[in-house]
Parts: C-alpha cells; sequence; structure tokens
C-alpha cells in the first residue's frame, strides 16, 4: 500500500474483467464475424429501456420470402391477403406532425404512404466509383446468400422496375395490423433489393421517426428516420443523429446467451425527399459515407389503381 491506496486502486485494469458476448456458432463465418464486431465495438441494450429500437430479427436460412412467414409464425399473426390499400404506414397522423405540418405536406406524398400497395416503382441507381468495389464485396459475400440488401452493383441510368408489395400481419382475434412489411424486388431478375418491417417509433427524445427494419441473421439493420416537411410541401426522411437514442443507422443482434447488443454507425446517413410536382410522386434517397456520397436511388412512383371506398352505414 501507498497513502492508502491499495494495488487494485493503482492498477484499475484488473479490477474487473473486460465482458464480453459471443455470437451464435453455428452460422456462416462471415455473420460471425460481423456479429462478433458488432459486440466487440457496439453496446449492450435492453428490452426495457430500448424498445423504441427493437424490432424483428432474421433467421440463419435466408431472409427474403421466407422470413414473413417466420415472423408470422414466431409472433402468432395471419397474413393479410385481402385488405386492400395496403400502406407503409396506415394513416399520417402516426407520425405526429403539427397541423401545420399536414396542411404543408403534398396530398400526393400521403396518399402513397398510406396506400403504397396502388402505386407503381421504377428505379435509377448511380454509384459513387469509390465505393463501387465495397457495394460488390457486400453483394458476393452476403446480400446473394440471405435474399436481402440486393443494391444493383451497375448504374441503372434506365429506369428498372419493382414490384412493390406491402404485406401487412394481423392479430387473428383483432384484424389488427400488427407488422408491416415493404417487399421490393427486381422485376427483371427477381432478386429482393429490399425486404424490411416498417413502423413508426418515438426515440428519445420524444421525437416520433419512421423506422425501417431489415431482418439479418440473428439480428437486423435499422434506419431510423426523421421526419420533416419541406417549403414545397415534401417529405424530407433524414438519419442524421449523432449517438445512440438519436436517429440514424444501428446494427442489432442477439448473442449466443440471448444478451442484446447494438452498433450506432454514426457515419453512415440516409436522406429520402418523397415530393409531387404536376401530379407526378417521385423520391431521391441518398446514402453517404464519412460526408461522402456512397449512391443514389431515384424513384418514378406511378398511381396505378385508385383506393376504394368504404361507406359505412
Amino acid at each position: 500500500m501507498e497513502n492508502g491506496k491499495d494495488n487494485q486502486t493503482l492498477f484499475p485494469i484488473f479490477e474487473i474483467p473486460v465482458k464480453m458476448g459471443i455470437a451464435h456458432k453455428k452460422q456462416s463465418i462471415q455473420d460471425w464475424i460481423t456479429q462478433q464486431w458488432v459486440i466487440a465495438f457496439g453496446n449492450e441494450i435492453d428490452e426495457i429501456n430500448h424498445k423504441w429500437l427493437l424490432g424483428p430479427f432474421g433467421a440463419t436460412n435466408g431472409i427474403g420470402n421466407k422470413f414473413i412467414k417466420q415472423l408470422a409464425e414466431k409472433e402468432h399473426l395471419v397474413i393479410n391477403n385481402h385488405k386492400p390499400d395496403k400502406g407503409i404506414i396506415e394513416s399520417i397522423d402516426q407520425l405526429n406532425l403539427s397541423s401545420n405540418e399536414i396542411n404543408a405536406l403534398s396530398q400526393d406524398v400521403i396518399d402513397f404512404y398510406e396506400n403504397t400497395s396502388n402505386y407503381d416503382l421504377k428505379l435509377k441507381v448511380k454509384w459513387n466509383p469509390l465505393f463501387k468495389g465495397l457495394g460488390f464485396l457486400v453483394r458476393i459475400i452476403f446480400s446473394k446468400r440471405i435474399e436481402q440488401l440486393n443494391v444493383p452493383i451497375q448504374n441503372l441510368e434506365d429506369s428498372s422496375g419493382l414490384t412493390n408489395e406491402i404485406i401487412q400481419l394481423l392479430d387473428s382475434k383483432t384484424d389488427e395490423v400488427k407488422r408491416t412489411i415493404w417487399l421490393r424486388a427486381l422485376k427483371s431478375t427477381g432478386q429482393v433489393v429490399y425486404s424490411g418491417v416498417y413502423e413508426t417509433c418515438t426515440i428519445p427524445s420524444g421525437k416520433t421517426c419512421i423506422k425501417a427494419i431489415f431482418p439479418l441473421p440473428n439480428g437486423n439493420a435499422t434506419v431510423i428516420l426523421t421526419p420533416k416537411i419541406g417549403k414545397n410541401g415534401e417529405l424530407i426522411l433524414e438519419s442524421a443523429g449523432q449517438k445512440i437514442g438519436d436517429s440514424g443507422f444501428y446494427f442489432l443482434l442477439q448473442d449466443s446467451k440471448g444478451q442484446l447488443w447494438t452498433k450506432f454507425i454514426k457515419s453512415f446517413r440516409d436522406k429520402l425527399i418523397v415530393r409531387s410536382e404536376n401530379d407526378r410522386v417521385t423520391a431521391t434517397q441518398t446514402l453517404t459515407l464519412w460526408n461522402l456520397r456512397v449512391l443514389k436511388f431515384e424513384y418514378e412512383i406511378k398511381k396505378t389503381r385508385q383506393g376504394i371506398k368504404y361507406i359505412t352505414l
């Protein structure tokens, strides 16, 4: 001892061993490595304090269409095969915008979000050449195998058609919508570009956001987007937070002991602008890493059918 201090105080590095989770062993090595990276450099979370962040996790045998059936069985829900006019969200009111914001927001944009299934989508993709190699690696190592995030590697200067399917999972007793899945695949190849669960959440600041959950093996990639209204009535959704609890991009997973982990990727940002001009809805989505543009999506959104009007007697 020296000056009343023992060796444990002098050398605090020896006080408590570092706690480290272990990812599930029975899976592909590339998934195990990425999950262990999230554990090593991320944060432990729990179901009580991070309920706003949590969402469905994928299995290890692929995502794509398999995930929808697996999720329905796991949560004891039924797949809605009869309700028309299905939207990413059921009502724009779920975003808790002010009355001034709602009045300023384009009615065409509102209709797209509330009745997404009534629209046809076409896509253009433009890569930053600096990141094209990274996109190729992600596609080869992960995307094809797990049937998720199959972003075209070649620039699509001409519009390529996308399937646009909204799948709702309902409570079998009440018919209440419990989960909404937006499935988009390239019409030319059938490859799933995105298969995501969409819902709203309230982040710790009290702001209501749109949450897009993309299932991955034993976890998911979650993007939380803060909404605001542009001066021309466009809806601007942006993930640009600085820390856990903000909007942004998160990896989530469950380790072999059942502990939950997340890694917040502050350097990766997503900005989506949905606008209506001359009765034509378009959207531009820009993904950036370290403030550099990675790629840009341009969507042409065309209404193909009118919604069904219900009369209450």
